[in-house]
């Protein structure tokens, strides 16, 4: 399988275990459910490439420590889209529902291996 291959594979599964889990967490706001599953792809567009591109390209990282440092920022920068483009998010919500949600992708994508 080829690298654009397995990244769509891997985009497809981290949306389809993450969207659901950033829906049913981020409930209390006054946003639509559609709305919080539409936020949540676009979460996921704007920092999968980035994990799976850039972060191992970067000299000097090893696997884990590009796996840390990647997993890391895509909670962070969740976090803060969350808590920025959903009204009535706290940020302790917001920081609970990317953490969560990422490290169920991260189980799921280790499991796959």
């Amino acid at each position: 399988m080829s690298t654009p291959q397995a990244w769509l594979l891997a985009f497809l599964i981290t949306v389809a275990v993450e969207v659901p889990i950033v829906v049913a967490l981020t409930r209390a706001c006054q946003v639509s459910p559609a709305r919080r599953a539409a936020l949540a792809v676009f979460a996921q567009l704007a920092t999968h490439p980035l994990v799976w591109f850039v972060f191992p390209q970067i000299v000097g990282l090893t696997g884990r420590t590009s796996l840390l440092l990647s997993e890391g920022w895509a909670w962070l920068a969740e976090t803060a889209f969350y808590a920025i483009a959903l009204p009535g998010l706290s940020l302790s919500r917001a920081v609970a529902a990317s953490a969560i949600a990422n490290a169920a992708s991260i189980a799921v994508g280790l499991l796959a291996l």
